[in-house]
């Protein structure tokens, strides 16, 4: 606001300046009385001139006068000379009324106050023209190159350079704003700090995750080596072979040996136990693992190639774990864009969310789309894939998140998982240059898209 405020005192500055010159013309200017005893002098001269035999023209050049010889006071020439307000004398040449003698001495005034204006005006202009030129300067350094110069800042910024600084000037009048901009890079700074630092953190407690798994593993390892030392000393200590000999060995057996046998079962148990537990421990220590890496899964490479979409068929054949799954028609047999690894999972999951939440029999439709609209504008042909059950659907608040990452509907209570299965398959879909789309039809859709070659 500095700067503003400058502007318009140096504005008002100027305008006072140019409203003084005019008052002070005005005031120079001043209307000068009739000097009689000189005109006097110079109708004398004149008078002198004429009886001299002097020419009428030289006469009336000489002394800037005009001479009119009319003795009638209504001659129009003379009417002229009282309306234009000219100083009129009577000629009188031996005693006798000859004429008159007039002086213009109103125009000279008039000429001399014309030529003082225009000399004011003049002034009033260059005055208004250099202070013109300084208002730009000032608009230019307080407004225009500021704006240029956090422009230039703002490359530097995004580019990804926050150690480039910001200067201040004094009366800028986006001082304000550039003091903030200067601190958003700073706190951009720090946060790109601090997320390297995050970066870094995180990789040390992958690697010390990873370092704890082998502790248990080990302990596992240890454990079934001896299990099996144990197990293969009860073996090679057992008296019968084949056939028991006779009834005695077999009494000497059940009787002697039971209590060392039962021990060993008993020690075999403990180990068992030892391994349930560790591998409880390595669940565990895993969960830990996925959930300081899944800030990753969007780096997760696909890779879509020319596949035969006969593919899709087989995947769905493979989940039968699932419960039913119903097959309306085949797939139209054609060329299209896939990964195969990350389209088993898509499908995996879809089906494996049916089962999990809708338990009913799940049906697959395929169909050709018609061409259709990409992202780039251009036209494409796809396969379309069908998957419904017949469970409840998601709730109408929830099916706009459904695809959101870490979202979890309000029905997932009690169910495992991390609420990245769909997000994950929309994810995948896109990058295989085709599509994904889900909606509720007695019971929950999804409809999967495959461009075709």
């Amino acid at each position: 606001m500095k700067a503003v405020r400058y502007i318009v005192l140096t504005y008002t500055v100027i305008m006072i300046v140019a409203l003084a010159m005019f008052i002070k013309v005005d005031k120079n200017i001043e209307y000068k009385d009739r000097d009689i005893l000189y005109y006097n002098e110079q109708l004398h001269k004149v008078i002198r001139a004429y009886e001299a035999g002097v020419a009428e023209d030289v006469i009336e050049s000489e002394y800037e006068c005009e001479i009119v010889f009319s003795k009638n006071i209504e001659d129009p020439e003379l009417i002229c000379l009282y309306e234009r307000g000219d100083f009129v004398l009577d000629l009188i040449v031996n005693g006798e009324y000859v004429g008159k003698v007039a002086w213009d001495d109103g125009y000279r005034t008039y000429d001399d106050i014309k030529h003082e204006y225009l000399k004011a005006a003049l002034l009033l202009w260059l005055i208004v023209l250099g202070s013109g030129y300084l208002l730009l300067f000032i608009i230019y350094h307080n407004l225009i190159l500021p704006i240029y110069e956090m422009n230039k800042y703002a490359e530097e910024i995004a580019k990804g350079n926050l150690d480039v600084s910001i200067p201040m000037r004094k009366h800028n009048f986006f001082g304000g704003f550039t003091e903030a901009f200067d601190i958003m890079r700073e706190e951009l700074k720090d946060a790109k700090k601090r997320e390297i630092e995050s970066e870094i953190a995180r990789k040390e407690l992958v690697a010390s995750l990873s370092h704890d798994i082998k502790t248990p593993l080990a302990v596992i390892k240890a454990t079934c080596e001896v299990l099996e030392l144990k197990l293969k000393r009860s073996l090679s200590s057992n008296p019968v072979e084949g056939i028991l000999n006779n009834v005695s060995e077999i009494i000497s057996y059940y009787t002697s040996d039971r209590k060392e046998r039962m021990s060993e079962l008993e020690d075999g148990l403990t180990k068992i136990s030892t391994i349930s537990d560790k591998a409880d421990t390595i669940t565990s220590i895993m969960s830990d693992m996925m959930h300081a890496n899944l800030e990753d899964l969007e780096r997760i490479d696909v890779n879509p190639t020319e596949e035969n979409s006969l593919l899709i068929m087989n995947f769905f054949e493979n989940l039968h774990d699932y419960g039913k799954i119903c097959m309306v028609n085949s797939i139209p047999p054609c060329l299209v864009y896939m990964d195969k690894l990350r389209m088993e999972q898509v499908i995996d999951n879809i089906v494996g969310n049916s089962y999990k939440y809708a338990g009913t029999d799940i049906v697959v439709k395929f169909d050709e789309a018609p061409d259709m609209e990409m992202a780039d504008g251009s036209k494409g042909r796809f396969i379309r894939i069908r998957i419904s059950d017949s469970g409840p659907g998601v709730s109408e608040d929830d099916l706009p998140l459904v695809a959101e990452k870490y979202y979890r509907g309000s029905n997932s209570a009690g169910k495992n998982g991390y609420g990245l299965g769909m997000y994950l398959c929309r994810c995948y879909m896109e990058k295989q240059h085709g599509g994904m789309d889900y909606y509720n039809d007695n019971g929950f859709t999804v409809e999967l898209l495959l461009k075709k070659v």
